[in-house]
């Protein structure tokens, strides 16, 4: 057997390795952990339910996604900076208010990154129905409803269950939108090729 010979330290030496050790582990301690980064939260697919999710209000008070549950809920997800957003917007108003959209609750969510942004066109286009906008760095709403790009509409059933997901700009209170719209419920979330 072969013994390591220990050489004789000097009491200074041995100080600096004590310094050198209590500085090593301050420094790890004082370091913040990197945290891994968190996942997107993931698409809810037509036949699914939305979880539930507070939404921060634009024009009125936050309010939780689950307390649409009970009435058909039109999603519409824009931005301020977005065209054909602006574009449709008008008709979205205009289905809210008619007799074919009184079935139903339309509401807005911004992706803008800026609120001051979204909230000056809200003021421009002088909206009434209820908006909301969504928050990085996760953008969970933006996620969930499948807004990989803008303007999408996703229509929900009173049970909160994915009906339906239509991508672009559409006028919503013409004829055609409204059948879209009432075939979409009424097939309550079964996948078709027109989704």
């Amino acid at each position: 057997m072969i013994l390591a010979e220990t050489l004789p330290v000097s009491p200074i030496e041995s100080f600096w390795r004590s310094i050198s050790a209590c500085a090593c582990t301050l420094t790890l301690l004082a370091t913040p952990a990197v945290a891994a980064p968190q996942a997107p939260v993931p698409l809810v697919a037509v036949g699914q339910v939305l979880p539930d999710a507070v939404m921060a209000g634009l024009n009125g008070p936050h309010k939780p996604l689950s307390s649409y549950r009970g009435r058909p809920l039109i999603i519409n997800v824009w931005a301020s900076w977005c065209g054909p957003c602006r574009k449709e917007a008008a008709s979205l108003e205009r289905l809210a208010w008619s007799k074919a959209g009184s079935r139903y609750t339309v509401i807005g969510i911004s992706t803008d990154d800026d609120r001051n942004a979204a909230l000056k066109w809200l003021r421009h286009s002088n909206a009434t129905i209820n908006h909301y906008i969504d928050s990085g760095p996760r953008w969970p709403l933006e996620h969930m409803l499948g807004a990989s790009t803008i303007p999408v509409t996703v229509l929900v059933d009173a049970e909160g269950r994915v009906v339906a997901r239509y991508r672009g700009a559409r006028d919503w209170d013409s004829a055609e939108s409204i059948q879209l719209i009432e075939r979409a419920f009424a097939g309550g979330g079964r996948p078709a090729a027109a989704r």
